[in-house]
């Protein structure tokens, strides 16, 4: 695994969901500049991942946070220090 530069990382985590899921959306906002000084945060980054794709559906919410923290797993820890996720299958 390696360090990327900081302002690469949410390309990154965008390109691996997208080829992962072929998500319908996906939001990825980068929440570190919150946390400097936080223990670990020199690492990675802090981001909060808002995805939808049809992966998800008839999957449990734990299912669908172990199928993004597998498709982002290069990435944690280092680039990744910590990852909220909002992942849902599309509404019919």
């Amino acid at each position: 695994m390696s360090i990327i530069e900081p302002g690469m990382r949410v390309m990154r985590i965008r390109q691996t969901l997208e080829a992962a899921f072929a998500p319908e959306s996906l939001e990825i906002r980068d929440d570190s500049a919150a946390h400097v000084g936080h223990p670990g945060a020199r690492e990675g980054g802090h981001f909060h991942v808002g995805i939808v794709a049809r992966a998800f559906a008839g999957r449990s919410s734990l299912e669908c946070h172990r199928l993004v923290y597998a498709a982002l797993s290069e990435l944690i820890p280092g680039n990744i220090h910590a990852l909220s996720i909002s992942a849902h299958a599309p509404s019919i």
